[in-house]
């Protein structure tokens, strides 16, 4: 949300600003004025911080911590609601290690059963690059959800060789309109960016394609090979972004042939109870008990 803020003129920066407002988190503290912080454990470094902040109000917050395994299972249960990813471990009596990952980011993970409904080349264009994923919504139109790229370079070979006879015809997806076999051959230019479910006033939402142009997008990386919709394979995400795609890359776990590709629905996707953010940021003020 930060980057829909960037703008080259100043009185827009400021209408952004006031229709995106931002907050202040802090979380640690490597100096106070002169003094160098980062030799000292992270127990000394927080009580520090919470005195360094102490009475402030929002848009600055304090995260809050505890050193109860039973309360932080419970905030990684909970707090995903808020649209976290997960949790941060420290060592207590860790000093800073600059340029080092000192702790441990426990995150969700979870599996799902996709269809490929295409792929990528790599750079050079001679081997595969990702495999692009697809689920089917409670109306049976399938929607692009990502792409997944872990395998070897002998892997990605011999996949891009045994994907070629899927190619033909891959535009001739039953219940597609004119205009979306169209877009599929194209490329998917076009970029859809409604929910996986039936949009107000009944109509159903366009279909996610791969190859949307963004502003971060150039053009090059949106080139891609459509595919029978055909073979299905099971891949671990962490979260599903605003119920429509994998907000990450997600890691192949293994083809699933057993697996009828019209059974690759949104509806196995775990859902979380919503969760407000700033009631988990009201916690930072003082210590959890451990």
């Amino acid at each position: 949300s930060l980057q829909l803020r960037l703008h080259p003129a100043e009185s827009r920066v400021r209408m952004l600003a006031g229709k995106i407002p931002s907050d202040f988190i802090a979380f640690d503290v490597l100096a106070i004025g002169d003094e160098d912080l980062r030799p000292l454990p992270l127990s000394a470094r927080r009580g520090r911080l919470e005195g360094l902040l102490k009475g402030v109000k929002p848009p600055i917050h304090l995260t809050p911590y505890t050193r109860d395994a039973a309360v932080g299972q419970e905030w990684l249960d909970v707090f995903e609601g808020a649209g976290l990813d997960g949790i941060i471990a420290k060592a207590w009596e860790q000093p800073y290690l600059p340029g080092k990952r000192g702790w441990v980011k426990v995150k969700h993970e979870r599996t799902a059963d996709c269809v490929v409904i295409g792929y990528r080349l790599s750079k050079e264009g001679s081997s595969l690059g990702s495999l692009l994923l697809g689920l089917y919504d409670d109306q049976a139109r399938l929607h692009y959800v990502g792409h997944t790229s872990s395998f070897d370079a002998a892997t990605r070979r011999k996949l891009l060789a045994e994907l070629q006879p899927l190619r033909e015809g891959a535009v001739e997806w039953p219940g597609w309109s004119e205009a979306e076999v169209e877009q599929w051959r194209s490329g998917g230019v076009g970029r859809a960016q409604a929910e996986p479910s039936t949009a107000d006033g009944g109509e159903p939402p366009p279909r996610r394609q791969p190859g949307g142009q963004s502003r971060w997008s150039r053009g090059k990386e949106t080139e891609w090979v459509g595919l029978r919709p055909e073979l299905v394979c099971e891949v671990s995400y962490d979260k599903l972004q605003s119920g429509q795609r994998f907000r990450h890359a997600t890691g192949f776990r293994r083809w699933r042939p057993d697996k009828p590709p019209a059974e690759c629905r949104f509806d196995q996707i775990e859902s979380v109870a919503q969760f407000d953010v700033a009631s988990i940021l009201g916690q930072g003020g003082g210590r959890a008990q451990a």
